[in-house]
């Protein structure tokens, strides 16, 4: 939900000071877009640890049949955590950024851009805090949203591998248990190297920035600038259609919501394949995401059925 956010608000204002060299919505634009970006950020360096901890949990657990069903409140409290954290770490970029205006020397076209500069109106502890947190940006950026998620997420892997493979050996490695946590494993693991590969070149630029920005001309900071967005941007893109190809609960989910809502589906079809898929689809999706008691399971609805 986040990633559509980021495409939706965004990208347009992106693209229409591309164009016309002109801020959407004026300074507003220049504050918010770079918070959601960061907040972008950190949603999905927050979620990847969450991730990890739950896998970590799965593999750690006496039995796995034991496990009771986690509760609709509990997750959302959790993403609640995962939301206002991740909005409270990016409040400084909303401090952090202005608009400026600067003239064409050759053609006299005024020109808008958004510059990291903070309010001189600003109170001088908040002022300072501000500047401290510009000094200690890019830092801040390579440890917490690079550094983190990668870390947190091949530890927790490693572990859980550990441990699987030493309870494995009095196991039969083909139950269908053991394949439904493989397969959500290499989907964390599909998601870590998608947003490691998109978050390189920012914090390459960043770099380069902190340290060479007085021998660049603007264009070429400008040019850097651009692409970290179009990374982010197609970050954003790539990442909830990873999620639906490789959790195929999820997808068949979607894929099924998507078929009752469009009218050249018939009930009548939807409901026959339905009912012949939502035992095999239903069984895999809990025993992925809650790893369901196997004994006695209670009857259980088509999974994306009825809309």
């Amino acid at each position: 939900f986040w990633d559509f956010l980021i495409l939706f608000f965004c990208l347009p204002v992106v693209i229409f000071n591309e164009i016309t060299k002109k801020r959407l919505l004026g300074d507003i634009s220049c504050r918010i877009v770079p918070f959601m970006e960061v907040s972008s950020l950190g949603v999905t360096t927050f979620s990847l640890c969450a991730l990890g901890i739950d896998r970590f949990h799965a593999a750690t657990s006496p039995q796995a049949s034991a496990r009771p069903i986690e509760q609709c409140q509990s997750i959302i409290a959790k993403l609640a955590v995962i939301w206002i954290g991740s909005m409270t770490l990016s409040v400084p970029e909303i401090l952090l950024w202005q608009l400026a205006q600067d003239t064409s020397p050759v053609s006299g076209m005024v020109t808008e851009y958004c510059t990291m500069k903070p309010s001189s109106n600003l109170p001088e502890s908040i002022y300072s805090l501000v500047l401290t947190y510009q000094n200690a940006r890019m830092w801040w950026y390579f440890g917490c949203y690079f550094c983190l998620p990668i870390l947190f997420t091949v530890s927790c892997q490693l572990v859980t591998r550990r441990i699987s493979s030493t309870e494995k050996k009095s196991e039969c490695r083909g139950t269908k248990h053991s394949q439904c946590e493989s397969h959500l494993n290499c989907t964390i693991i599909g998601l870590t190297i998608i947003y490691g590969l998109c978050t390189i070149p920012e914090n390459v630029c960043n770099i380069v920035v902190a340290y060479m920005s007085p021998d660049m001309s603007k264009q070429t900071l400008d040019l850097l600038n651009l692409i970290n967005q179009f990374f982010l941007f197609f970050k954003c893109s790539v990442t909830p259609v990873l999620l639906l190809c490789l959790c195929r609960p999820l997808g068949q989910a979607f894929m099924d919501c998507c078929c009752c809502c469009c009218e050249g589906c018939s009930p009548d079809i939807a409901s026959s394949e339905g009912s012949a898929d939502s035992k095999p689809k239903t069984e895999m999706s809990s025993s992925i995401f809650f790893d369901k008691p196997r004994e006695s399971p209670p009857p259980l609805l088509a999974l994306g059925t009825p809309c």
